[in-house]
């Protein structure tokens, strides 16, 4: 009920003697709609979307599974790569609102209306830039209480931008775009509201045959089967740092140390996390004291020959259920810690051969560490941008659970 509505009843009953009581019990009814409608709170805490890895291109890479269009009473779903670098989404779509033309914005980025923007794209798989031109576009998500996928939907309306279908050039099959989830303005998270917190949390399975999944959302969230776990007690939490010339996220690790051998990070020592690079990359002064390290700590286990891109290989059969390899710890300026143990340092190659998943980024590489995917896989990782703040989980598969284990099994939201 709108306030001019409110004020003309009690106007017109007050012309015609309405006795003060009656005026009263009015007023009080109006006051608690008011205030049931101001305290209701919506049955869910977050979005969430299933997570793919792809084997089929030159690397791994992992998308979100997104409904777009609604047609013959479904919605149709899109793969878009994940991206926490892009400055904005972009798929291979047809623009469809620019209803003028020729007729374009001079600003970098639009503000609401139909015209088109120009604007180039990077294509993460082969690094060829492209045209595209940039508007919005309507995505539609699941919502969730961290436990389960509700029936319920969300309208995202973000800014997208259409490119033409060769700008998907070696791409994963059936991907046709990317899903930005950086820090910029124009990422997809910056246009969700209340009650979604400004956190991210991601979860990237090991494997292609079960999904991940990513939440946006304060949490809770689960994992089966410790459906009463919430998996942000198993978190630590480090600053996330700014970086000028980058979208992108960044820690602080001050060292890297292996079985009590501490390797100390001089100079810039932010480091990149990324969501496209396949293993951690180490800038090379850095990469040869960690290989000499490594291979100190594993001084009783036979080497192979190197397998490119690894530096360090083993021969070793099994490595997962056999031979024990030590951790690997990022140590960082507030005294915390993110452990990568076997499971996500030691790659297997061939049934009997298996090879440190660190690589040589060069001497002169932009940023000392890069931490690559195979690093993050079943662990659980949260961007909590409100705090500006990383959490992060050692392997989950110490709490004998993965990130293949959501709930995706849909229920009523009532």
């Amino acid at each position: 009920m709108h306030f001019e509505k409110i004020h003309l009843i009690i106007y017109t009953q007050s012309k015609m003697h309405l006795p003060l009581h009656l005026i009263v019990v009015i007023l009080a009814f109006i006051s608690y709609e008011f205030e049931a409608i101001a305290q209701y709170v919506p049955p869910y805490t977050s979005i969430v979307v299933p997570i793919t890895k792809h084997t089929d291109a030159a690397k791994p890479l992992y998308s979100v599974q997104i409904m777009t269009t609604y047609v013959n009473s479904e919605f149709l779903h899109a793969n878009l790569l994940i991206d926490i670098d892009a400055p904005f989404t972009w798929n291979d779509c047809i623009v469809q609102w620019n209803i003028y033309p020729g007729i374009t914005n001079s600003s970098t980025l639009p503000g609401w209306g139909f015209c088109t923007c120009p604007v180039n794209v990077v294509n993460p798989v082969t690094g060829s830039c492209g045209e595209a031109l940039l508007n919005y576009e309507e995505f539609t998500v699941n919502t969730s209480n961290g436990r389960n996928v509700f029936t319920g939907f969300l309208l995202v309306t973000t800014n997208s931008a259409c490119v033409p279908s060769s700008s998907l050039e070696s791409f994963p099959a059936n991907v046709t775009g990317v899903m930005a989830f950086s820090s910029s303005p124009y990422a997809l998270q910056r246009y969700l509201v209340e009650p979604l917190k400004n956190s991210l949390a991601i979860c990237l399975p090991s494997n292609s045959s079960a999904p991940g999944v990513l939440f946006f959302g304060s949490g809770p969230y689960y994992l089966l089967p410790n459906s009463d776990v919430d998996v942000r007690s198993l978190l630590s939490y480090t600053p996330l740092l700014k970086h000028p010339d980058s979208l992108g996220y960044y820690i602080g690790v001050k060292a890297i140390v292996i079985k009590n051998k501490s390797i100390g990070i001089t100079g810039n020592f932010s480091t990149k996390l990324s969501t496209l690079e396949p293993y951690t990359v180490l800038r090379t002064d850095i990469y040869k004291r960690v290989i000499w390290a490594f291979s100190v700590a594993t001084i009783g286990i036979p080497l192979a020959r190197p397998v490119s891109p690894f530096g360090l290989c083993y021969k070793a059969i099994g490595t997962r259920a056999g031979l024990k390899f030590p951790n690997i710890d990022f140590s960082f300026e507030d005294g915390k810690k993110l452990t990568v143990d076997m499971a996500n340092s030691i790659k297997q190659i061939t049934k009997d051969v298996a090879c440190l998943a660190f690589v040589d980024g060069g001497a002169t590489a932009e940023h000392a560490i890069v931490i690559g995917t195979y690093q993050f896989e079943d662990n659980f990782l949260v961007f909590d941008l409100e705090n500006s703040t990383f959490g992060f989980s050692s392997s989950l598969l110490h709490e004998k659970t993965s990130c293949s284990n959501f709930n995706f099994t849909v229920t009523d939201d009532n």
